[in-house]
């Protein structure tokens, strides 16, 4: 088995299994049908191409839908590579963008959100809740 040199092993080895051809061409159909519903509706002509095309799709996808499968396969292979790509990217920005500045701005005005240092002068590390949490009777028969 081949060792990734990332964090995150993308090749799990599980099998990524498609949509049915059918189902996708159907989506396909309904997105062009969308896209030329837009495109009409702003008044640009080529809606109407976009309709076109998306009969083509929805009589594929009813009557000969095996005919997709080529094109299936395609989209889904797309779709692992932006996978890999994009899910790295969003979560390395989310980590630079958002958490990054909020852990610089709490250290920068000395701010603990989970105290871990020791102290051995004390009895316990146990933090009384004020107000006091709800009555013990009530914690009995929680279901």
């Amino acid at each position: 088995m081949r060792r990734s040199s990332f964090h995150e092993d993308l090749d799990r080895g599980e099998a990524v299994t498609g949509s049915s051809d059918r189902s996708f061409g159907l989506l396909l159909a309904g997105a062009c049908a969308v896209v030329g519903g837009v495109r009409v509706w702003r008044a640009d002509p080529s809606g109407w191409w976009w309709f076109l095309v998306a009969g083509v799709f929805l009589v594929l996808a009813v009557i000969r839908p095996a005919a997709l499968r080529p094109v299936n396969r395609l989209w889904l292979r797309l779709s692992l590579l932006l996978y890999r790509m994009v899910n790295p990217l969003i979560l390395g920005l989310i980590f630079y963008a958002c958490v990054t500045p909020i852990g610089l701005l709490m250290r920068m005005f000395g701010r603990h959100a989970l105290p871990l240092k020791f102290d051995p002068n004390a009895k316990s590390y146990w933090i009384e809740r004020r107000p006091p949490g709800p009555p013990p009777e009530t914690m009995r028969r929680q279901f």
